[in-house]
């Protein structure tokens, strides 16, 4: 890949530059080829209604100040709050105009999707845990990625340079931009034009389950073993699996690469409504209503890391006077709180928050800036905060 200045590339300034942000976080079928996650035959599931009338709730951030959700929605540049309490839905938002039919992408939180699906294929025998990736994707071996068990895999266990670049999350994150989407290469770009290829690059740098080290590459690698185990897309798989069974209101899609492939760490979207649904279904132990979609124990593994996973991953992702510490585990981030919250996330404040004790389901759209002079917005305090008031006022 060039090694042009990051300055001089076209997505330098995405994550700092507010339209950059908020293109990309609602136009992905504009901007790359799409394949829709199919929503079933049947009729959408209709959701619940009653307000719960938090509109002035406020929230003690980690920091010392007091917001209301307006300030809220202001420092995360929120564009939808679904909150369900439950199996009502109790608040709806668009403060920047979304509409409840339009997708977004959920960037990241996509990644606890695929991992959802893994953990299910796993607990039916079709995928071994144990395994290494290159012996599900024999071109890998030798690789990073292929030396790698699905586990490892599943837990970001893998340190990995590209192309014998030293390692830079940041970087790494937006060069993978340029693996996927051509109008965002730069000038001169010879670098990787497909995931696939880009996976081959990668070399390991530590043992295999050494350490944590969150990268897109986890994701894709496992993607693909999912497609060579089942026989179909990613998209088809996560339809087969769990969307057509939500009665959800739209398909929803994921973005292609080159060579038709999903980019399945980040390139999904779909209505905030849906994702509602999805994280319903998820508290509900894997049902919608009498029908088991996920089995139960799958949920229930969920916030409960393998003992050396917990240890070894969790880190202080807040001030020490936030409500929780992240763990990891099948790409959930695990709260650690009393109520065995947990949450899929993304960047510029995507969340699908899930919280069996509170009886809680949140999800959040944003489009956040990330830069330094830009104080993250206390997305993860505000959740639990919500959840206790309506656990409180039920």
């Amino acid at each position: 890949m060039t090694d042009a200045p990051l300055a001089n590339l076209p997505w330098s300034r995405g994550y700092t530059d507010p339209e950059w942000v908020r293109r990309y976080t609602t136009s992905g079928r504009e901007l790359l080829p799409s394949r829709r996650v199919w929503r079933g035959p049947g009729p959408a599931r209709v959701l619940r209604t009653d307000d719960a009338g938090i509109d002035g709730l406020t929230i003690a951030a980690p920091d010392g100040r007091t917001l209301t959700l307006q300030d809220l929605f202001a420092a995360a540049r929120t564009e939808a709050l679904l909150v369900m309490h439950r199996g009502t839905l109790v608040h709806e938002d668009y403060p920047q105009g979304l509409r409840p039919h339009d997708a977004h992408f959920n960037a990241s939180a996509a990644k606890s999707y695929i991992g959802l699906v893994a953990a299910a294929l796993a607990h039916q025998g079709v995928l071994d845990r144990a395994a290494t990736a290159s012996s599900y994707i024999p071109e890998l071996a030798g690789t990073a990625f292929g030396d790698s068990t699905v586990d490892h895999l599943l837990h970001m266990g893998t340190q990995v340079s590209y192309a014998g670049r030293p390692f830079d999350k940041a970087i790494e994150a937006q060069r993978y931009f340029a693996v996927v989407a051509p109008p965002l290469r730069p000038y001169g770009y010879s670098g990787p034009t497909g995931i696939r290829e880009h996976l081959a690059t990668a070399r390991a740098t530590a043992a295999p389950g050494s350490a944590f080290r969150y990268e897109n590459g986890h994701v894709e690698t496992l993607a693909e073993i999912l497609r060579r185990v089942t026989g179909t897309t990613t998209s088809a798989l996560l339809s087969d699996m769990v969307w057509s069974h939500l009665g959800a209101d739209e398909d929803a899609y994921y973005v292609l690469d080159g060579e038709g492939t999903e980019a399945a760490c980040g390139g999904f979207s779909a209505t905030a409504r849906d994702v509602a649904r999805l994280g319903e279904m998820i508290r509900c132990g894997g049902a919608v209503a009498d029908r088991q979609i996920i089995p139960e124990t799958v949920i229930a593994a969920i916030p409960d890391a393998p003992k050396g996973y917990t240890e070894r991953v969790r880190f202080p992702a807040a001030p020490p006077s936030a409500p929780a510490t992240l763990s990891y585990h099948d790409y959930w981030w695990i709260l650690n709180d009393p109520d065995g919250s947990f949450m899929a996330s993304g960047i510029h404040g995507q969340r699908l928050f899930v919280s069996p004790g509170l009886e809680t389901v949140i999800v959040h759209y944003g489009s956040q800036v990330m830069s330094p002079v830009a104080p993250v917005a206390p997305l993860v305090p505000a959740f639990l905060q919500i959840g206790a008031h309506l656990r409180r006022s039920a």
